[in-house]
């Protein structure tokens, strides 16, 4: 029986790079898969998951009012598809990764969802928070904080490093706007931090 997936982590946990490598484990033996990124996701270009250690594909863009329960079924009508992929799984919206859960039940393709937990205030993104409760399987992806313990927070930082502790939930970001730290240095870095965030 297929199943949803879910693998979260903090930030620079490699999470683009196990996607691309378990697409590239599929499309070796043969079988095609469909790999998706939010639209808003703009950083390695429109429709591509890239990778920081340099790895990258095209990916099939997603805007939040589409469906995906129809368009991979538009796919596999046209040529059967093994696997289904989603980066930044995080964008997604709750009737998406309900869509998700029924790609997995009713067209019997496994799924598998690569995202952030949280936000840079601690905050459940809406499409984790579905993930987190209707995935068949979460994994937990490791990354460290600078400290050497687990990260499992990320911070925002400000041009001048600060963290940011206020502002949109969303802000595309790489290392230059983003820090993955443990709990214990993700409160301290929001306790010093400025409680607006720069213009």
């Amino acid at each position: 029986m297929a199943k949803l997936y879910f693998y979260y982590s903090a930030m620079n946990a490699g999470k683009s790079t196990v996607l691309l490598q378990s697409s590239y484990n599929y499309q070796e033996r043969g079988m095609r898969t469909l790999v998706f990124v939010p639209a808003i996701d703009t950083r390695s270009g429109l429709g591509r998951v890239r990778s920081r250690i340099g790895l990258e594909s095209p990916a099939e863009v997603l805007s939040p009012t589409d469906n995906i329960l129809n368009r991979v079924r538009h796919e596999n009508e046209s040529a059967p598809v093994a696997c289904v992929l989603v980066d930044e799984a995080q964008f997604l919206t709750r009737p998406q990764v309900e869509q998700l859960t029924d790609v997995a039940d009713d067209l019997g393709i496994p799924v598998l969802c690569y995202g952030l937990r949280t936000d840079f205030q601690g905050q459940l993104f809406p499409g984790s928070a579905a993930l987190l409760a209707l995935a068949d399987d979460l994994t937990e992806l490791k990354t460290i904080c600078h400290c050497g313990r687990k990260a499992t927070m990320n911070v925002r930082l400000a041009p001048d490093g600060h963290a940011v502790r206020e502002g949109a939930q969303i802000e595309i970001g790489g290392n230059e706007r983003y820090v993955a730290m443990c709990r214990r240095h993700f409160k301290a870095a929001l306790t010093a931090a400025s409680p607006t965030p720069p213009v």
